[in-house]
């Protein structure tokens, strides 16, 4: 499906980062890959991802550092040309503000965590689009968190309810140029950044219970559905959230 794309999967942490399973899957079906690391402490740890999908680059990129930012960006347009895919996979909330509840959020704590988890994605977007020269896919990753309230997801809710209403207006903003917006759904994935979340084994447990297939979804399987959004097959696609959870959203 991605024969010949170009893609930028921003996020990868280590092999069992959202991101990972979106390179893999997309590097099987043909994408032309570059992936980012947050600094020289977590390269080592994104390297195997970047090796076993021949990435063409491998770069650092700290979302709230745009020197970081504006290197990636001038490493596409000088060794590419163009883009026509990019993966944003990124979040960050402080560990105290991320397990008080939201009465108790500092001003400081929520506007790092909107600045990372949602702000980060519409820069991305704007230094994207102009080398999106025939159009191209913008991706994001959400939880339902976004939509309904989950025991001690706290105030990463009310951040990614924020990341997919700029996912519309993105696909509105950008859909004249060809250029479509979407956001990933995965069900709970135990991640590295997801273990930050309290009684997380919990929340697992509960969630394959819950859900119709009664298991949880796979990086992978967040990877095939990032891997046919970014593809031609999804044309007519944008501004939509979409889940991969093994059927748990629609449980009441």
């Amino acid at each position: 499906m991605l024969e010949g794309k170009k893609g930028l999967i921003i996020g990868v942490a280590n092999d069992h980062s959202i991101a990972a399973g979106c390179a893999s899957e997309m590097a099987k079906d043909g994408a032309r890959l570059a992936l980012t690391y947050l600094n020289d402490k977590a390269k080592p740890f994104a390297a195997p991802t970047a090796e076993r999908v021949q990435a063409e680059g491998f770069l650092p990129l700290d979302v709230t550092d745009e020197a970081t930012s504006d290197a990636v960006f001038a490493w596409i347009a000088e060794t590419w040309g163009g883009l026509d895919f990019l993966v944003h996979s990124v979040a960050y909330c402080p560990k105290d503000d991320l397990h008080a509840p939201v009465s108790q959020c500092s001003r400081d704590g929520f506007l790092m965590a909107m600045d990372v988890s949602c702000h980060s994605f519409i820069r991305l977007a704007r230094q994207a689009a102009p080398l999106m020269k025939n159009g191209g896919s913008l991706l994001t990753v959400s939880y339902y968190g976004a939509e309904k309230v989950v025991d001690n997801y706290n105030i990463m809710g009310p951040v990614k309810a924020a990341l997919e209403s700029s996912v519309r207006y993105l696909a509105h903003d950008l859909g004249p140029r060809n250029i479509r917006a979407n956001a990933i759904s995965p069900g709970p994935i135990a991640t590295r950044a997801a273990s930050g979340i309290a009684f997380f084994d919990k929340l697992l447990d509960e969630a394959a219970s819950r859900a119709p297939e009664k298991k949880l979804a796979s990086i992978e399987d967040a990877g095939a559905l990032a891997a046919f959004l970014a593809s031609d097959r999804a044309a007519a696609i944008t501004g939509g959230v979409h889940y991969v959870d093994c059927g748990y959203n629609v449980m009441s």
